[in-house]
């Protein structure tokens, strides 16, 4: 069963329901065509996208997961392209 493109959850704070939205991005390698997916949340992803520098809205992604944002390479290829 696969996992639905945008989660909605909810959480309590200070006494009212305030919905997070999160979605799974799907990178697709550029050389190997292998799909890596990363779950954002919909705020940062739009942050980004409007400019904003990926390490600051997406802080809690590691530096790979945003490398993989940024350059839409697998770990794999990058290694083979860059080395370490």
């Amino acid at each position: 069963m696969t996992k639905p493109l945008t989660d909605a959850i909810m959480i309590i704070a200070n006494e009212r329901e305030v919905m997070i939205m999160r979605t799974n991005i799907a990178i697709v390698c550029s050389f190997c065509r292998e799909v890596h997916v990363v779950e954002v949340k919909l705020a940062q992803y739009k942050a980004w996208q409007n400019g904003e520098p990926i390490q600051n809205v997406m802080p809690d992604l590691t530096p790979g997961e945003q490398k993989r944002l940024i350059t839409g390479l697998c770990p794999r290829c990058k290694v083979e392209m860059f080395g370490k």
